[in-house]
């Protein structure tokens, strides 16, 4: 008698946009630690941390600064990819979105990184100067 072949299903393919979404949910809810095995095996999801930053829950926008304090002490040499995904962001007409990319950036602390922060002290938003200022360890007023 012959073997039959094995039958495999097809994994149903998921978009970026839905994975996004997934790990905008996973921060909403506070599971940052699976978002953290996740970027560790892989890295290239970091490049997605400037749109995941446009969202509107807090918790969200809480969770990416918190996965990145856990990046940069568990591997940071993945972070420069958000690096630019989070400069693109520094432009953004929402001015909690320039905050939270500057305060991401300034958790990363690369050159890199760093060095996109100084045209932000001259941004309208006060809030975003002081973020700017504290990251650069600069005095509030000069």
């Amino acid at each position: 008698m012959g073997q039959r072949p094995l039958k495999t299903e097809a994994t149903p393919e998921v978009s970026d946009e839905e994975l996004q979404r997934v790990i905008a949910d996973f921060l909403a809810l506070g599971h940052v630690d699976n978002i953290v095995a996740m970027m560790r095996q892989e890295p290239r999801y970091l490049a997605w941390t400037g749109r995941l930053l446009e969202d509107e829950r807090f918790a969200v926008r809480i969770g990416v600064s918190v996965l990145f304090e856990y990046l940069a002490a568990l591997c940071p040499q993945h972070l420069p990819l958000a690096v630019p995904g989070l400069v693109g962001q520094l432009a953004h007409p929402v001015d909690w979105v320039r905050g939270e990319a500057a305060s991401v950036l300034g958790i990363i602390a690369t050159e890199e990184a760093l060095a996109a922060l100084p045209p932000l002290l001259h941004d309208p938003a006060p809030q975003v100067v002081e973020i700017v200022r504290d990251i650069l360890d600069l005095p509030a007023h000069g």
